[in-house]
Parts: structure tokens; sequence; C-alpha cells
């Protein structure tokens, strides 16, 4: 089991407007077998049950959030974002103050990814719960890569070895990613997760395989793959369940 004496909580960043999409409301606000693609999200972080709590940063002036129904079984806390990613990360965090000890965890996870798996999580979580700074969910690169000029020309072949895809949730300790994040504003330096924060900080994040199927909805024909996904996962839950009752669980 993981360190009790340690809590955990989840944020989710949501102020983004995902321009990619095509769209007239932001992406997390389009509808996904059902339900809103934020919703999915919240939902699965609400079934951890390490999770304490969820802090969930929206734009400010943000007229779709009041409009949702959600039924959780966590604490939810609502903060405005930031100009950047990271600014609404941080916000978040700042949420939490008062409720986290310097060694508590923190799981940011992207509003855009409804798929992520139960199972990966609770992985996650067993699996760092005693590590120095913290990781983050990857899978590992299977394609040919291609490194090219601003012109789209090939210049090179990347050796793909000890390449990832990194994905979320991203899971560190409190006051270190707080830290991180302040350094690497305060340095200018672009952040593109939290873990290349942590890694401009000096850290060094261990990436957890987690599966393929949590993918982030960035474009239109991605919608369709996570309902797929979101489909597929409902079915295979239901089969372990009919399983269970076949055995006489």
């Amino acid at each position: 089991m993981a360190n009790s004496k340690h809590t955990y909580w989840a944020i989710v960043p949501a102020a983004g407007i995902g321009k990619r999409m095509g769209s007239d409301i932001p992406k997390q606000y389009l509808k996904l077998h059902g339900k809103t693609i934020i919703e999915h999200t919240l939902q699965r972080l609400s079934q951890i049950e390490l999770i304490e709590g969820i802090v969930v940063a929206i734009a400010k002036d943000d007229p779709w959030w009041p409009e949702l129904n959600l039924d959780l079984t966590k604490p939810l806390n609502v903060v405005h974002g930031g100009t950047e990613r990271c600014h609404t990360v941080q916000n978040g965090l700042y949420a939490l103050k008062g409720k986290c000890t310097s060694d508590d965890w923190v799981l940011v996870h992207d509003a855009a990814r409804p798929c992520v798996r139960i199972d990966d999580i609770n992985m996650m979580i067993q699996s760092l719960n005693r590590h120095e700074s913290g990781g983050l969910l990857g899978m590992p690169v299977r394609d040919t890569m291609k490194r090219t000029n601003q012109k789209n020309q090939v210049q090179k072949t990347v050796d793909r070895d000890n390449l990832w895809h990194a994905l979320t949730p991203q899971m560190f300790r409190y006051g270190l990613l707080n830290q991180a994040l302040e350094q690497a504003l305060n340095d200018q330096f672009l952040v593109t997760d939290e873990a290349s924060a942590m890694e401009h900080a000096g850290f060094s994040p261990l990436m957890l395989e987690g599966h393929g199927d949590n993918i982030k909805i960035t474009r239109p024909e991605d919608l369709a793959l996570a309902d797929f996904y979101l489909q597929y996962q409902s079915e295979s839950q239901m089969d372990v369940a009919t399983e269970g009752l076949d055995d006489g669980g």
C-alpha cells in the first residue's frame, strides 16, 4: 500500500482554449460518450481512493463550467487559471496551501485526457510513493522518429531507443513542484509540462509505462478515437463483472 502518512491531491488545468480543435467552445466542454470531456476526466480522478480532493483551474470568464452537472465523490475546489499552463498549475498549487505538507503528493492531469485508466493511476501512486521527487506516465516511442528543419525537410533519423511520449498524470511532491515551477518562471525557462520544470530544477523524474489509450484530445479526429476507447473500456469492465458472477463472485 502507498504511504498513508502522505496525502494525494489532483490538479486539473482546464483554462485552455484548444485552438487546434477548430471548435466554438473549449475542447474540454465538447460532448463525448454522453458527457463533456472534462466530466469524464474528473470522474476518473474521483474514483482514485487515495486522492483527497481535486482542484480545477478554469478561465476567469468561463461560461460553460457553471452548466456542468458534476456528481463526484471527492471535494472539488475551483480556481482561475493563468496565462500559460505553468501559471495555471501554480494557481492550483496555491489553492492547496495549508492542506498539503511539502512532502505530500500532487497529481497534475490534463483535462483533455478522459480515457486514463484508473489502474494506471493507482500503479503510479504505488510505484512513486517512496520516490524522492516523483514521475509521470508515458509510452515508449514505437514509430521511426525524424527531425526536420523549418521547411519540413528531413534532416536526421532520430534513434528512438529510450524515447517516450510524456502523458499525464504527472505526480510530484507538493513543495518540490512549487519550487521548480517558480524557478523555471524566474529563469524564463519554457515549461512544456511539470516534468520539464522538475528536470530544469535538477531532478530526474521516473517514467512509468501506461497504456496507449490515454490520449490527449487535441484534434477533431481524436474525439472519435476517445469515444471508441471509452466504449471499449466500459465493455471490458462489464466483461470482468460478468466473469465474477459466473465464478460465483
